[in-house]
């Protein structure tokens, strides 16, 4: 890893902005220049990946032990870094912010044992960094993600670095959307006579660096477009707006003749089984496919019922996926088989089940998934109803018969379906909801740098056609 520039976290006081600003004056650095003031009271609160830490307190049995300062929200929720300090640059529009506070992250299981301090936020850099320790070495000022820095410092985007990949013992990491990012004052300045500095840029668009991502710790600035996309294009189907004036389909109700569900279970997982940890297999059967690059799967065969006019549908479809890990002495520690699947839909909310198999123990009828469709009404169109983009999210049963990797509430993949009304009616062809032609087979397991969490990125074998995998655990 190339060697960084470390940056001071103490900064020096006597800047004519310094006092318009009531911050306090640090020592221990050179003098600050006159676009520089000093800034103190900074908490910075960031969970990383929300499914990464399920994964360390779930599969991994792992424990997050935040020490000098730093503190976890309940619930396994995200870290608060205190007594930010730093310098806010007036000219540029940036801010950097040093904070207290380490976090431990172990496993026995798993056989990892590290410690994140020093965070720092640079919003002209646009990164979160930290000093990483592991076996007894400290790693300093380690890019762990890309921040999309808006003036506010709420809630901003992160995506997760290369560096964080090898840190978090995953390369499926890299590239994937981190926790959401707050910078925040919690000790407010006193008062001043004069609060507005002689020399602050006026606010006018010409006085912003172009194509630098800018901060404003007093908040006073309007909130200006970043470029950032505001809306989920991905979640459109392609090509296929809704028409106002289209005529809707006659209302119906009968038996489903045909069908197909698409479903990924959740990528993060199909990563994990082929990972370097796990290192397992994917294997579907009884006419269920998987997408190349171990990718999401087809059920065939639907059967059931709908009715258009009431916005009701359910439908069992036949197939069934395997994902087996951690075998020692010829037996696994991970053994889980998805049968029988049914989706249910009324009104757009519905259910997601199947028969579990877990080490040799069935239980029928779990439900798996809540789901909630994007529109309360079923069309029929060609005689085929089709929903795209279902939201799936985990059931504290579906929580269960996963062995707690997940906990309930939990994001799975979306679920896709298409039901053909009459016998010969045109099903969309070959391709699941997660994208990419399905095929069958195994998918065997990865290879990547031993130890860590997650997976490596390459499959092998069966469908498991190489390719990249993103979305860490």
């Amino acid at each position: 890893m190339p060697a960084r520039r470390r940056r001071s976290t103490a900064l020096a006081a006597a800047v004519a902005t310094a006092t318009a600003l009531g911050a306090t004056a640090l020592t221990g650095a050179p003098a600050a220049s006159a676009a520089e003031s000093p800034l103190t009271g900074y908490e910075l609160t960031w969970g990383i990946k929300d499914s990464y830490r399920s994964y360390v307190t779930g599969m991994a049995k792992g424990t997050f032990t935040p020490t000098g300062g730093a503190v976890q929200a309940d619930g396994n929720g995200a870290f608060t870094f205190t007594e930010g300090t730093g310098s806010y640059d007036s000219t540029g529009h940036t801010v950097s912010l040093g904070f207290r506070g380490s976090l431990r992250i172990v496993s026995e299981a798993h056989r990892f044992d590290l410690t994140l301090s020093d965070i720092r936020f640079d919003s002209g850099d646009a990164e979160i960094t930290a000093d990483v320790t592991r076996d007894g070495t400290t790693t300093d000022d380690v890019p762990l993600a890309k921040v999309t820095v808006t003036r506010g410092m709420k809630d901003m985007a992160t995506e997760l670095t290369k560096e964080a990949g090898e840190v978090l013992g995953s390369a499926s990491y890299e590239g994937a959307a981190g926790d959401p990012l707050t910078v925040l004052q919690t000790t407010k300045p006193s008062p001043t006579p004069d609060p507005e500095p002689t020399d602050e840029p006026t606010g006018e668009p010409t006085a912003q660096p172009t194509g630098r991502p800018t901060a404003d710790p007093t908040g006073k600035s309007s909130e200006k477009p970043t470029g950032q996309p505001t809306g989920k294009p991905t979640d459109q189907p392609a090509g296929k707006p809704t028409t106002p004036g289209e005529p809707a389909a006659p209302a119906t109700r009968g038996q489903i003749a045909d069908g197909t569900l698409g479903w990924g279970v959740k990528d993060s997982f199909r990563a994990y089984v082929m990972g370097p940890v796990a290192k397992g297999r994917v294997t579907v059967s009884a006419g269920a496919k998987q997408a190349a690059g171990n990718g999401a799967f087809t059920f065939p065969d639907a059967s059931g019922t709908y009715d258009t006019e009431a916005g009701s549908l359910t439908a069992a479809f036949k197939g069934a996926v395997n994902f087996k890990g951690h075998e020692s002495d010829g037996t696994h520690g991970l053994d889980l088989t998805l049968t029988d699947l049914r989706a249910t839909l009324k009104g757009g909310s519905g259910t997601l089940t199947a028969d579990v198999t877990s080490l040799g123990t069935t239980s029928q009828d779990v439900v798996l998934a809540e789901l909630k469709a994007k529109s309360p009404r079923l069309t029929a169109k060609s005689d085929v109803i089709t929903v795209n983009g279902i939201a799936a999210t985990l059931t504290k049963a579906g929580a269960t018969a996963f062995g707690d990797f997940y906990t309930a509430g939990t994001a799975l993949d979306p679920v896709g379906l298409s039901v053909a009304l009459k016998d010969g009616a045109a099903l969309p062809g070959g391709s699941g909801s997660g994208g990419g032609t399905a095929g069958s087979g195994t998918a065997g397991s990865g290879s990547g740098s031993a130890g860590g969490p997650g997976p490596s990125g390459s499959t092998t074998g069966g469908a498991g056609a190489t390719g990249d995998l993103t979305g860490g655990l």
